[in-house]
């Protein structure tokens, strides 16, 4: 039995910070288990299932990957779900650092058993953002070096023709 790590976040969208992090953790685990959630309480710019495709196709070359849709509830559960021994997390700064502690803390609380593997970012990823990506895709900047090309061409599509031309878009 191999070791399992749980990267579960809203990827909204992914980028090659996020591929990043997941390449990184392959050489430590046997499967990373990328799973995709919805945050309700932002706006998202692609829906559930369009971003499980979107994650999928952009990840189908690493052998090790496997992506699912969070369900809801508690991430260490989904973790226990899928045979997980840890929960994957990168962290860009100080700021990620603290608010990733926290949520470390109350997972270990919760699932003694379950570690949290924190990253750091690599040097050229560490300003990255879905946010910041949706932020300067909306207004017409070129992301196509900061997402695998299937997202890009996605946000491409999605700001030509879309209501979300010029509305401000969290993450």
């Amino acid at each position: 039995m191999g070791k399992t790590a749980l990267f579960a976040g809203s990827f909204d969208p992914l980028t090659n910070g996020h591929i990043d992090t997941i390449s990184r953790a392959a050489i430590v685990f046997d499967e990373i288990v990328v799973a995709v959630s919805t945050n309700t309480s932002k706006q998202s710019l692609f829906d559930g299932e369009q971003r499980i495709q979107l994650v999928a196709e952009a990840l189908r070359d690493f052998p090790k990957v496997r992506v699912i849709r969070h369900t809801g509830g508690l991430t260490i559960e989904m973790a226990r779900d899928v045979g997980a021994c840890a929960l994957l997390r990168g962290v860009r700064n100080v700021k990620d650092f603290e608010y990733e502690h926290s949520i470390a803390s109350m997972n270990k609380l919760q699932a003694p058993d379950l570690e949290t593997v924190i990253l750091l970012s690599s040097e050229n990823y560490r300003y990255l953002s879905s946010s910041l990506i949706k932020e300067v895709a909306m207004f017409g900047g070129d992301v196509s070096t900061l997402v695998p090309a299937n997202i890009n061409a996605a946000i491409l599509q999605k700001f030509k023709d879309s209501a979300f031309k010029g509305k401000k878009i969290s993450e």
